[in-house]
């Protein structure tokens, strides 16, 4: 009975440590170190030892060899003479010895694969951080009693990896793949809701994307003339209901400064015009370069404490503005943004109502499309027509791409208002 009792106890001993093998491996990094802002020390650690695993790995496979083998000496003995008192029964032959032994050795090693191999290892995978907590205390213990032959193998080993130049510790860098890929996990699992993988995609987005892709163009700027009359600029602030404007000397190339609002509602209240004086007049212009991401262009505007900023080209020229909120709406998408500020319109299952301004990869997402050609050279739906065609496109002028086609609807002047995005069936594609 005592080598029974042998067997069992090495059994336990080994899927202790066929445990902590695998749940200090496949621990999580992000749990772990969340774990340790809780103030868990052994979070900490499972982290250092996942940093520096050497001798780790060399004490468990020292232990786990060492179990091994003692389990096979034990065993045999433990179990043949059991076995073999039940086999006398029905067969007393000249195998009798070497039958018993061979079923001892099948019993023993079924023993220890499922009790001290699969089991404890699927446990361990299931909640690997909750393991790793439990037992790193006595793994560094052992590893500790067996200092001498764990420093002779883990250098060993070190000496190996090196002369073939293979790292001896593993880096662990996270990476925008590895968030996505979680992301993608989250979404599928329902932890993750829509509107909140949208966001946590834009945001990955605002390093990709520049301010032309969200600012107010040029030819779309509201702004007040310096020599306006009081009813003009009354007129234009109730069909216009910005907080600021800006005031120019007769076109946007001559800009004087900005205005807000309420003060020329002040003035109205007062029962004075609403013309436009000169002390009203803020001639400290925030510019922006047009070639700014959105993530710099947030930062900017979180140190200048800015409502809005005019955006200019290389050559100094005015080509838009942008505000806190257009940026915002870069990765909050339609949280902020009202029904009549749609740039994309379902029509059906198989066809979209696009604004020629809207962001390739915002129709990208829309349409799942991995990406679009050249995407460095254009921002805009209208860009991709343009640097596609190599021309300024016309009313119901199309091109294919990805399987859809994307026709021009309107246009007004030069610019492509509106297109029809529609999916191509087979016999189109081909």
């Amino acid at each position: 009975m005592s080598d029974l009792l042998i067997i069992m106890l090495l059994i336990l001993i080994s899927a202790l440590f066929a445990m902590s093998e695998i749940a200090i491996a496949a621990s999580r990094k992000i749990k772990l170190r969340v774990m340790v802002d809780e103030g868990s020390k052994k979070a900490q650690a499972v982290l250092t030892l996942q940093e520096q695993p050497g001798a780790f790995f060399a004490m468990i496979q020292i232990a786990l060899n060492a179990i091994a083998i003692l389990g096979g000496i034990v065993g045999e003995q433990a179990l043949s003479p059991y076995i073999e008192q039940i086999l006398v029964m029905v067969y007393q032959g000249p195998l009798l010895s070497q039958i018993s032994f061979l079923i001892s050795f099948f019993c023993i090693t079924s023993l220890f694969i499922l009790f001290a191999d699969l089991l404890p290892k699927r446990l361990a995978m299931i909640m690997p951080e909750v393991v790793a907590v439990n037992v790193v205390s006595i793994m560094r213990w052992v590893t500790f009693a067996l200092t001498p032959f764990v420093m002779f193998f883990n250098g060993t080993t070190n000496f190996i990896l090196r002369a073939f130049k293979v790292p001896a510790e593993r880096e662990d860098i996270v990476t925008t793949e590895d968030i996505v890929a979680m992301m993608d996990a989250g979404a599928e699992y329902g932890s993750l809701q829509q509107q909140e993988y949208e966001i946590i995609g834009n945001v990955f987005d605002l390093e990709a994307r520049f301010l032309s892709s969200v600012m107010t163009p040029r030819d779309q700027i509201v702004f007040f003339d310096v020599k306006a009359a009081a009813d003009d600029v009354a007129t234009k602030i109730i069909e216009h209901p910005h907080n600021h404007f800006l005031v120019c000397d007769g076109s946007l190339d001559k800009l004087i400064g900005s205005v807000e609002s309420k003060d020329i509602l002040r003035k109205v209240l007062k029962g004075q015009n609403a013309d436009i004086d000169e002390e009203l007049i803020n001639k400290d212009i925030f510019y922006l370069p047009e070639t700014l991401s959105l993530s710099e262009a947030l930062n900017t505007f979180k140190t200048a404490a800015e409502p809005f900023a005019v955006v200019v080209n290389e050559y100094a020229l005015m080509v838009g503005i942008v505000t806190v909120k257009d940026l915002m709406k870069g990765f909050m998408g339609d949280l902020i943004s009202h029904q009549g500020e749609e740039l994309i319109i379902k029509r059906d299952a198989n066809s979209w109502l696009v604004d020629g301004l809207t962001p390739v990869v915002e129709l990208a997402k829309v349409l799942e499309l991995e990406d679009f050609p050249d995407q460095s050279h254009f921002e805009t739906v209208a860009g991709f027509l343009i640097y596609t065609m190599k021309r300024l496109p016309k009313r119901a002028e199309f091109i294919h791409y990805g399987g859809y086609k994307f026709e021009v609807v309107d246009v007004e002047g030069v610019k492509v208002e509106q297109l029809l995005v529609s999916r191509l069936s087979s016999s189109e594609g081909a």
